[in-house]
């Protein structure tokens, strides 16, 4: 009676269990992005929904609000939450500082206008890199981990073709199932870079369009600040800022 050999299951967990280090290594690599993304992708999610929505209950306090001591009252209470309180509260207390200016130090050199510009282009500078926080590290494992899983698939196919090679059978039945498992490589490196490239489009649109809105406000709040509007309620009470922590971004 002839003897039948059981056809051996192709897939990932032959794949893996055919594995070499090298191969197995890459894998980690892979499953360690795909955390990666998805965390930032959560995160950043999660942060921008929070930011947009005090952004817009302070829009909306500021530009109802009597004068400008108002808002320091509000800031000195509710804090620093979104990147349109922290502009300005950078302009407030760069008022006050320019009120109360010795002129011993550069910083404090230059006319009220140059004050105020360099208090808010700061504000801008700083809020852009925490905006920005997490971009890099989308970018590089959307560019990079379509070239490791293609890196998993050539090695994975010279592996394949040497076994086959050693064994002295050339049919086409051995050949397609290993260079087929090896394509299981490539595949995740695209299953791990096309969430990263959508994520890194998406959120580097969402930071463009709010940095646009910032630099409107801030043309605004320094024309409100610069021309002297409500001057009978900054000069009968001036606004002292004190120092509100900035909250990083997780």
């Amino acid at each position: 009676m002839a003897s039948s050999t059981a056809p051996v299951q192709l897939g990932l967990t032959h794949f893996l269990a055919q594995a070499d280090g090298l191969a197995k290594f890459l894998l980690i690599v892979l499953l360690s992005m795909s955390v990666i993304t998805w965390y930032l992708i959560a995160s950043k999610a999660y942060a921008n929904w929070r930011l947009r929505r005090s952004a817009s209950q302070f829009l909306a306090r500021f530009w109802d609000a009597p004068g400008l001591a108002s808002v320091a009252s509000h800031l000195e209470s509710a804090g620093v939450r979104d990147p349109f309180s922290h502009m300005t509260h950078q302009g407030l207390q760069a008022a006050d500082q320019y009120r109360n200016k010795t002129g011993q130090r550069l910083i404090e050199s230059g006319s009220a206008d140059e004050f105020l510009t360099r208090a808010l282009r700061r504000a801008i500078n700083h809020d852009t890199a925490r905006l920005e926080y997490g971009h890099t590290m989308l970018a590089s494992i959307a560019s990079s981990a379509p070239f490791i899983g293609l890196f998993g698939t050539v090695w994975g196919i010279y592996h394949a073709l040497v076994n086959i090679g050693m064994s002295g059978s050339g049919s086409l039945d051995q050949v397609a199932g290993p260079v087929g498992e090896a394509l299981i490589m490539t595949a995740l490196g695209l299953a791990v870079a096309i969430p990263a490239v959508l994520a890194y489009n998406f959120f580097n649109r969402a930071n463009r369009v709010l940095l646009s809105e910032l630099d409107g406000f801030a043309h605004d709040l320094f024309a409100f600040m610069s021309t002297g509007i409500q001057m009978e309620q900054t000069q009968s009470r001036p606004i002292r800022m004190q120092a509100v922590a900035v909250p990083r971004e997780a």
